[in-house]
C-alpha cells in the first residue's frame, strides 16, 4: 500500500517530540484515543483566548475556516473537491444522514461485518427494521487464516440483493484489515451503497477515495486524526447530491456568507457535501486544533507511519510469537492495529493489573490484547510492553 512518491521519501523517525507524553508512559492505545500533539494544543489554546474579545472572531470569514479542513481532509484521502467533505459531530451522524437518504425495499439486504464499532451499526438495525430488509451479520471463522476467509465470506455476503454495504477499513477489536478496492468493486456491480467508517485508520494508514469509490467515508478526529473529540469529517458521494441533511443549518443554504441579508431565505444548498454539515459547524475552538493535526499528518504521511509501526514491532511480534501469543498474518492485519492473542493459560485478569503496574497502556478486547502503536511509540516503550508478556507467560 506504499505509493511511489512516499517510498521515494526517507523513513519516518520517532516523534515522540512533537507529544507531551511523559517518558514512563507506554501509550498503545492510539484506538482508544490519540494523544494531541503540542502544536495542536497550543493552536486549541489560541482558539480559546479569541474568545475573550469576541470581535477578534470576525464575520463571515472566521465562519468558513471549515473550509479549510475539508481541504487538509480531502488530500489526505485523495478527494479532488473539497466541498464533498461534511464537517460533523461524529461517525454515527454520517451514518445517520446516510440511513436517512438511502432507499432500501423489503426484498434486500444490508451487509455488516461481525461485531463492529456501533456507530456505523445502529442506523443499519432502525433502516432494517423499518423497510422489512435483511440485515446480513458477516462474521469471520475461528480457525486459521482468519483474516483472509473473513474478506471472503464478505464478498459472497454482497448479491443483487445489497443495498447497503457498512464496513470499517480495518477492525476496531484486532486490526483486521478489509479489501475495500475489492468491496467497492462488488457494491458497484450489484449497485450497493458503500458506507465506510475509517476512524480507526484514516490518519496512520492510507485510504484513496478514488480508488476504494465509497459513497460515505466517515472519520472521528479524536483517534488516528490525533485530533479533538466531537468533531468529525465525511466524504459524501454524488449519490448523496440531492439529500436531505438531517438538520437545515443556515450555513449550509447559498448566500449564507452575507450576514447582512441572511433573512432572503435560500432554498438551495452550497454545492457538495457542505448541506450535511452539523449546525455551529464553524466551532471557533475544535476546528484550529483539528487542522493543526491534519497539517502534521500529512506531513508524516500515512504511508511512512504504518511503516515506522510496523518495524517497530516486527521483533516483537516474533519474540511474541515465540512465548505463544499469536496475530493475524501481515496481509490482513493493520501495522498500527493489532489483536495479540493469548496462549493457553495467560490470566487476563492479572495481565491487565500488570499492565497498569508498568504503566502499559492497552486494551482488552475478549481475548485479545489490542496494540495501537504510532510515532510516539519507540523501543523503549516496546522493552517495556514485552516485559509484562514475558512474565505473563513464565
Amino acid at each position: 500500500m506504499t505509493s511511489t512518491a512516499s517510498a521515494a521519501l526517507p523513513a519516518l523517525t520517532c516523534q515522540r517530540g512533537a507529544f507531551q507524553l511523559p517518558r514512563d508512559a507506554h501509550y498503545f492505545n492510539c484506538a482508544y484515543m490519540g494523544p494531541l500533539p503540542r502544536v495542536s494544543e497550543r493552536a486549541g489554546v489560541e482558539a480559546l483566548t479569541r474568545k475573550r474579545l469576541p470581535t477578534s472572531i470576525v464575520a463571515p470569514d472566521d465562519f468558513w475556516d471549515a473550509d479549510k479542513l475539508r481541504a487538509l481532509f480531502s488530500q489526505l484521502v485523495n478527494v479532488g473537491d473539497p466541498n464533498r467533505i461534511a464537517v460533523q459531530p461524529g461517525v454515527s451522524y454520517a451514518v445517520a444522514t446516510a440511513a436517512r437518504n438511502l432507499q432500501v425495499e423489503a426484498s434486500q439486504n444490508i451487509v455488516l461485518t461481525h461485531e463492529q464499532f456501533p456507530g456505523n451499526v445502529y442506523s443499519w438495525h432502525r433502516l432494517a427494521t423499518e423497510s422489512g430488509a435483511e440485515l446480513r451479520v458477516v462474521k469471520p471463522p475461528e480457525a486459521a487464516g482468519r483474516g483472509a476467509a473473513w474478506n471472503e465470506r464478505l464478498l459472497e455476503a454482497i448479491d443483487a440483493s445489497t443495498a447497503v454495504v457498512a464496513v470499517p477499513q480495518v477492525h476496531w477489536t484486532d486490526g483486521t484489515l478489509f479489501d475495500l478496492v475489492e468491496v467497492g468493486r462488488r457494491c458497484r456491480e450489484v449497485g450497493a451503497a458503500l458506507v465506510v467508517d475509517a476512524t480507526q485508520s484514516v490518519g496512520a494508514m492510507p485510504f484513496d477515495v478514488e480508488a476504494v469509490q465509497p459513497d460515505v467515508l466517515t472519520c472521528a478526529t479524536y483517534k488516528w486524526l490525533l485530533g479533538p473529540y466531537s468533531l468529525s469529517l465525511a466524504y459524501f458521494g454524488p449519490r448523496f447530491n440531492d439529500g436531505v441533511p438531517l438538520e437545515e443549518t443556515w450555513i449550509a443554504r447559498n448566500n449564507s456568507e452575507d450576514f447582512q441579508n441572511l433573512v432572503d431565505y435560500q432554498d438551495a444548498y452550497q454545492e457538495g457535501a457542505v448541506r450535511y454539515d452539523v449546525s455551529e459547524r464553524a466551532n471557533f475552538f475544535l476546528l484550529p486544533i483539528a487542522a493543526a493535526s491534519l497539517e502534521l499528518l500529512l506531513e508524516w504521511k500515512p504511508e511512512r507511519i504504518q511503516e515506522y509501526c510496523a518495524e517497530l514491532t516486527r521483533e516483537m511480534l516474533v519474540e511474541a510469537g515465540e512465548l505463544g501469543y499469536s496475530v493475524e498474518r501481515e496481509r490482513w492485519r493493520s501495522s498500527h492495529l493489532f489483536g495479540l492473542r493469548m496462549p493457553e493459560g495467560v490470566d487476563l485478569a492479572s495481565l491487565k493489573q500488570t499492565l497498569a503496574e508498568r504503566n502499559v497502556s492497552a486494551s482488552l478486547r475478549g481475548s485479545a490484547l489490542r496494540l495501537a502503536p504510532n510515532v510516539y511509540n519507540d523501543l523503549d516503550d516496546v522493552d517495556a510492553l514485552m516485559g509484562v508478556l514475558r512474565e505473563a507467560v513464565s
